[in-house]
């Protein structure tokens, strides 16, 4: 009876070890690294302030960027099952800039570059259906400002931004190594507004960034 109690858990053990085993084996299989491609539309906050001279009747909230659709890919690390940084990079994208007010309309356009790192928590990593939170830092280059206001009335943007960004979204799978993303962040984005160099109000872009699309762990 010993001998076959023995046998029993020796090939307990044995099956035990084999699933384990199996279960590394596809864990390391997968890898650590995700890439995803992202169509992206970006719907600008625009919060901008008061006016202050030489451009004081300026009234809040009247300078806008137009919203966009862009592409976008990741590169994510898993240093855990549940924990990775996600880095966010995309192309310089043009927007159209308008002053809503005073009669002055269309002004002109800029372009930004907004890399993004996050710090994500992943609560499902072994799931079909695997979502995930994420906090972090964006930094926008502003470039290929051509804004004007009238003759002679030039206007400019700082040229960079620093900011927090948030993120929640899920990786679905759907085929080996294959996932559907569906991801929606807010990125903090700010920059001053100038007239012929001098300052005249402050405009918040934050965008929420809704993306969705197709990732890939190996």
């Amino acid at each position: 009876m010993n001998s076959v109690k023995l046998a029993v858990a020796i090939g307990a053990i044995g099956a035990i070890g084999l699933t384990v085993s199996t279960g590394v084996m596809a864990q390391q299989k997968e890898g650590p690294w995700m890439v995803r491609a992202r169509v992206v539309n970006l719907g600008m906050d625009n919060s901008s302030s008061a006016g202050q001279a030489p451009l004081a009747a300026l009234p809040s909230n009247s300078i806008a960027a137009s919203d966009k659709t862009i592409p976008e890919v990741d590169f994510t690390y898993f240093f855990t099952s549940n924990i990775a940084a996600e880095l966010i990079l995309t192309v310089p994208q043009k927007h159209n800039v308008s002053v809503n007010a005073l009669g002055i309309g269309p002004v002109g356009s800029f372009k930004h570059l907004p890399p993004t790192l996050t710090l994500q928590y992943h609560f499902s990593p072994d799931a079909t259906f695997r979502p995930y939170v994420g906090a972090g830092i964006n930094y926008t280059k502003i470039s290929g400002v051509s804004m004007s206001a009238g003759p002679g009335l030039t206007l400019g943007l700082e040229g960079s931004s620093v900011g927090p960004a948030f993120q929640i979204g899920f990786d679905y799978k759907i085929a080996d190594k294959t996932y559907l993303n569906f991801d929606i962040k807010k990125i903090y984005i700010d920059s001053d507004v100038t007239l012929n160099g001098a300052k005249i109000s402050n405009l918040k872009l934050d965008p929420l960034a809704i993306g969705v699309g197709l990732g890939w762990r190996f």
